[in-house]
């Protein structure tokens, strides 16, 4: 089951994926984000457990489908995704 987040076209708001169940001890060295069209990536950075974007933009009653892939350390590779529900507030 995919997380959803409702975001107003007009707010710029930050979305954070927490790995540590997946990593297991491992640590984050790199985070690529596809965000698709419609929504602008204003900002992103991790820690070595969590990934965070910062997503402004979007059509109202538009959904968008968010994805996270990480490498770790160890050389694992993964990835989740959520969806943005664009709505106006």
């Amino acid at each position: 089951m995919t997380t959803e987040w409702i975001k107003d076209p007009a707010a710029r708001k930050d979305y954070t994926v927490d790995w540590a169940d997946f990593l297991d001890g491992d640590t984050i060295s790199a985070v690529a984000w596809t965000v698709p069209a419609g929504l602008t990536t204003y900002s992103s950075s991790n820690s070595a457990t969590a990934a965070t974007v910062w997503l402004s933009g979007g059509t109202a009653g538009n959904d968008y489908l968010v994805t996270c892939q990480v490498t770790t350390a160890g050389g694992r590779i993964d990835q989740r995704s959520f969806t943005i529900l664009c709505r106006e507030q």
